[in-house]
């Protein structure tokens, strides 16, 4: 039989997932960023150089101005990145897509138009019933880029906070040991003839071990504490060295304690931190010692911890300083900017190529993950449970 007399089209002879390609069409995304307005808030999503691309693929991005000034990226900046500046808030929520890193508040969510997509942090406990009510009378399809998923599984919107939080954890002790006013005095470093500063870590998660990377890389003598014996061997083998582990004994841990300059609080926990560190601990410290409890955000994993801001960010306490500002990636806007640029970014490139986000989430297990909203559905068991709210699974929704 010739081909022009074929009673089957190429269409019909096409495998399903090939005709599924050719069926996909790409889409415009139009992205609003508004300017943060959460107190202390510095960070935006997008940097130019992420506009840049975006734009460049046919897309939109309409920007509040000053929203990038926090993380020192001017308005010019993104006009040359292809961005469309305003100053009109409202305008700027009424677009199709938007794009924040804290979640919106009540009032921004009145803003928005019904059917509307956010992808924000969500920042469960912080929120409260009333929060994802009025998100679902708004008809609203929200994402919590802390939730997405990676290819492997891993989150690496949380990940890639986390390291920032391990770093700037020493970074932080440092500033305060050598404060004139409160600090011991000691610096960091691996000076001759001088004892290394001695650093406990309670925790050997992602933030613990990004603080001993940087500890011992400025000379530190590092303990690791930390119940799982797994996470306690993948962080000695991720630092391609030995270091002093241990799970978490209180006689132990007490002597460790006693003996150090710095303790970093990097512990997790379900719905909040396990306190691992009593009162009687902490008094035991060194006077000048100094507690940086990146765990605060979930309570805190010391007894004595209290939340604090970056105006004002430590407390003493039997002598002891205290840090305890929830959120340490936010101290360094810039950095944590390109870093939560760089997860976007891709993700946004994708769901303009397959034609919009019902696509994606339909095929991007990852990013399904992520939703906890769909078209005013409440899609999220965690956030269903918490609340008392009934909730969809996803799966029965979209396919």
């Amino acid at each position: 039989m010739s081909h022009a007399s074929s009673p089957f089209s190429k269409q019909q002879l096409l495998p399903q997932e090939e005709t599924l390609e050719v069926t996909k069409q790409k889409g415009e995304l139009f992205i609003g960023i508004p300017k943060e307005n959460q107190y202390q808030e510095k960070r935006v999503c997008l940097t130019p150089d992420a506009v840049n691309a975006i734009t460049a693929n046919g897309h939109r991005v309409l920007l509040e101005s000053g929203a990038g000034e926090g993380a020192n990226f001017s308005d010019i900046d993104y006009t040359n990145a292809g961005a469309e500046i305003t100053r009109d808030t409202k305008k700027v929520f009424s677009c199709p897509i938007i794009l924040k890193v804290e979640p919106p508040t009540l009032s921004e969510i009145e803003m928005l138009n019904p059917q509307t997509i956010v992808i924000s942090a969500l920042q469960i406990k912080t929120q409260n019933k009333e929060y994802f009510e009025t998100m679902a009378k708004r008809r609203l399809t929200a994402i919590a880029f802390e939730y997405i998923r990676d290819e492997d599984g891993n989150y690496p919107a949380v990940r890639s906070l986390s390291e920032i939080a391990g770093i700037s954890s020493i970074l932080i002790a440092s500033e305060l040991m050598s404060n004139p006013n409160t600090g011991n005095g000691l610096m960091f470093g691996n000076i001759s003839g001088v004892p290394p500063v001695e650093v406990v870590i309670i925790g050997a998660g992602t933030v613990g071990e990004f603080a001993a990377r940087s500890a011992i890389g400025l000379g530190a003598n590092v303990k690791v504490f930390d119940n799982s014996i797994s996470k306690l061997r993948t962080l000695q083998a991720n630092l391609k060295q030995t270091v002093y582990t241990s799970t978490v004994q209180p006689k132990n841990l007490l002597k460790s304690l006693k003996r150090c300059d710095v303790a970093i609080g990097a512990t997790r926990g379900k719905d909040r931190s396990p306190v691992v560190v009593s009162k009687s601990m902490v008094e035991n410290m060194k006077k000048g010692a100094v507690i940086i409890d990146v765990s605060i955000d979930m309570g805190g994993c010391f007894e004595t911890s209290e939340v604090t801001t970056h105006r004002k960010p430590t407390f003493e306490k039997y002598g002891v300083i205290h840090y305890g500002v929830p959120n340490i990636p936010s101290r360094y806007p810039r950095t944590s900017s390109i870093s939560i640029s760089n997860i976007f970014t891709p993700y946004l490139l994708k769901i303009g190529e397959e034609g919009g986000l019902e696509h994606s989430i339909r095929f991007d297990k990852g990013l399904r993950n992520g939703l906890y909203m769909y078209h005013g559905i409440l899609t999220n068991k965690s956030v269903g449970d918490w609340f008392g709210m009934s909730y969809n699974d996803i799966n029965f929704l979209i396919f």
